[in-house]
């Protein structure tokens, strides 16, 4: 299914794990419950799509356009997302952990009570209107 188009499609609690869905157009899907672990996704437009609860543990998603896209309560365990563009989504409840989040922009993205432990923030763009986890240790921009 990889440059698949698949725009607004309902993709809710499919399977697609191991998948390989480079460069697909997965703008506004819904992907709620989905199991993309271990996915390739990478290049893929998922903007303002909903991943909200879906398994996506271990799944690359370098340079991907995650903006506006909800991601609430998601499993992002070890993904890959370097490069990608997170700019305005709901990260709310997620689980981060081990995420490579290198190069990342993270612009007015919403990450209150994300699990960040372990995740490489090295070289991430962030705004004022970023929410951390309470009591995350922000770590210092870089060129500042």
């Amino acid at each position: 299914m990889s440059k698949a188009n698949l725009i607004s499609a309902d993709l809710s609690k499919a399977n697609l794990s191991g998948a390989n869905l480079i460069g697909a157009k997965l703008r506004g899907a819904d992907l709620r419950d989905a199991n993309l672990r271990w996915a390739s996704l990478s290049q893929t437009n998922l903007s303002s799509a909903d991943l909200s609860g879906a398994d996506l543990g271990g799944i690359d998603l370098e340079y991907d356009n995650l903006s506006e896209a909800n991601l609430m309560n998601t499993n992002l365990r070890s993904a890959y997302l370097s490069g990608a563009s997170l700019i305005g989504a709901n990260l709310s409840q997620a689980n981060l952990s081990k995420a490579d989040l290198t190069d990342t922009n993270l612009s007015g993205a919403n990450l209150s009570e994300a699990d960040l432990r372990d995740a490489n923030l090295s070289g991430a763009i962030w705004s004022d209107e970023t929410v951390f986890p309470e009591g995350f240790e922000i770590p210092e921009k870089s060129g500042t």
